[in-house]
């Protein structure tokens, strides 16, 4: 027997698996079960402004689906040909916006493809320790410090005093600054654990009129 008949046979036998409806239901339940907790974790690290519930009901279908074609695929070599031809000429143009959710979406379709093989142990236990350790990072220090952009209208008298307050902070960047006449409407992007103290000292100095505070999801340009 030649090398390429044993590399011919070898992907025959491969290929040739019995699909049954009870092996399809359990890949499908598995990836089901892990993109709950996937999705169980995206909600308790999410730290972003609007939470939107279609990326997290995306997550356990991107799960389902692709346990669905890995599954279907492994017992027929000419689906599996045919998949790759029309995988080859899709092209996906939804973005996503943050890079944590591109992560996520990984996650869920690595758990797909280990439940559609049938390494159901697998799937479940590194879910669970990249979920945990993920957690674990952010219980770390991680997302202590939130990111803000900081409006403040005031007198041009008290503009020194509110400079000098500002600066005490360890991350600050003054990003515009407008004056009219003896007004001043002056914008900062700072770093701070409570915006309520800084707002409330902000507020007590004498010539200030308002200050707005906005939550900042871009990074720090600093």
């Amino acid at each position: 027997m030649s090398a390429l008949d044993i590399i011919r046979r070898s992907i025959i036998e491969e290929f040739s698996t019995s699909l049954s409806l009870g092996s399809i239901m359990l890949s499908l339940v598995t990836a089901f079960i892990i993109g709950l907790y996937i999705v169980y974790i995206y909600k308790k690290t999410f730290a972003g402004v609007h939470f939107s519930k279609q990326f997290t009901m995306m997550i356990i279908l991107v799960a389902m689906v692709t346990a669905l074609i890995i599954r279907t695929i492994s017992s027929n070599l000419a689906l599996s040909l045919g998949l790759v031809g029309a995988l080859s000429i899709i092209r996906f143009r939804t973005a996503v916006k943050e890079p944590i959710d591109t992560a996520f979406v990984f996650w869920a379709v690595s758990s797909g493809i280990m439940s559609g093989v049938g390494v159901y142990f697998v799937a479940i236990l590194s879910s669970v320790a990249l979920g945990g350790l993920f957690v674990l990072s952010t219980l770390l220090g991680f997302k202590q410090t939130q990111h803000y952009l900081l409006l403040i209208k005031c007198d041009l008298r008290a503009y020194d005093a509110i400079h000098r307050a500002i600066h005490k902070l360890k991350k600050t960047k003054l990003r515009s600054k407008q004056i009219m006449g003896t007004k001043v409407d002056v914008t900062y992007e700072v770093a701070i654990g409570s915006k309520d103290d800084l707002t409330h000292t902000l507020a007590k100095v004498d010539g200030v009129e308002s200050v707005s505070i906005i939550t900042y999801k871009d990074e720090f340009g600093l």
